[in-house]
């Protein structure tokens, strides 16, 4: 049974645990002898890790591994780092796997339904028979409910992809009413489409990180393949909506310099994608800020978005 977990590790102490091991890198000290580094995690997020000796102990295992870590908690550059004395393999039978995974705290089937009910609501026909062919598939509807939305940034949960889907349908259905002339079911429908791909572009047995088809194709290629395999099963599903969901899946990140081979090209495109930048901004935000000392005003400097962020007066000061 794991005692720590790494929200609760601080400089000082001394670890022997299990941690998934999330990523392994060997280099080389400047008298040429090799050292590892390393990165554990659990549930609770992620910690990085260095080897300086018995290297050649530690090659077995290999990232996305539970591995049995005894090290010392210490401080390097301002985070917190593990300098690792052992680590070995740790025996499957001894592996609870929701050790591992964050999950999301939402209720996974009531999400569902929700999302369902909406769909079938859908006054263009085509649509709603397209996502009839969706929730009738047993195994994309596993892979759904269960995929993250992402590695790191935003909705990094088993659960995160629905729960981001219906956020930003919601988000959708709230914005459709404001502008006149939107196809609001193109919409909707691009939000639960876009990022589909991440059923299959992530690997999230008891750690995340990208399958061999997702780092290969990416998930706006899944995603379009996805759609395509349940577009060919419908009889005269009209080619024009095809080519705009399409279109949807595929400028959904906003540029060619975000990773979308087009930029949105239509309303409807544009509005999907600030959405999505909406909700998983919002929601990778709140996640970094949880995850900081509840007792400052101000949180940890966000390396990727380049700002700390304002907290509110902390109970303390409010208190005085």
């Amino acid at each position: 049974m794991k005692k720590v977990f790494v929200n609760q590790l601080r400089a000082g102490q001394s670890i022997d645990d299990c941690f998934v091991l999330a990523a392994k890198s060997l280099s080389h000290k400047r008298d040429g002898n090799p050292y590892l580094n390393l990165v554990l995690s659990d549930r609770s997020g992620s910690v990085k890790g260095v080897a300086w000796d018995n290297v050649d102990q530690m090659t077995a295992a290999a990232a996305g591994d539970v591995v049995f870590v005894r090290g010392d908690v210490g401080a390097y550059r301002g985070e917190l780092q593990v300098v690792i004395k052992s680590l070995s393999q740790q025996p499957s039978e001894h592996i609870d796997p929701t050790d591992f995974l964050p999950v999301t705290d939402k209720d996974v089937e009531g999400m569902f339904q929700r999302l369902t009910a909406i769909t079938r609501r859908f006054q263009d026909p085509h649509l709603k028979a397209l996502f009839e062919l969706f929730w009738q598939d047993s195994s994309f509807v596993k892979q759904f409910k269960s995929a993250p939305a992402a590695k790191k940034m935003h909705h990094a949960y088993v659960g995160g992809l629905l729960e981001h889907t219906l956020s930003m349908v919601v988000l959708a259905g709230r914005i459709i009413g404001h502008y006149s002339g939107l196809d609001g079911d193109l919409v909707v429908a691009g939000a639960i489409l876009h990022d589909i791909g991440k059923t299959r572009e992530l690997d999230y047995a008891l750690s995340f990180d990208y399958s061999d088809e997702g780092r290969l194709l990416s998930h706006i290629v899944i995603g379009l393949q996805i759609l395509d395999e349940k577009i060919k099963d419908l009889e005269n599903f009209p080619k024009p909506k095809a080519d705009l969901l399409r279109h949807m899946i595929v400028s959904h990140h906003g540029s060619r310099e975000l990773g979308s081979p087009e930029p949105p090209k239509t309303i409807e495109a544009v509005l999907l994608h600030y959405i999505d930048e909406i909700d998983s901004r919002v929601n990778a935000i709140r996640e970094f800020i949880s995850r900081d000392d509840g007792s400052e005003t101000w949180s940890a400097y966000h390396r990727l978005l380049e700002r700390h962020f304002y907290k509110g007066q902390s109970k303390s000061v409010e208190s005085q």
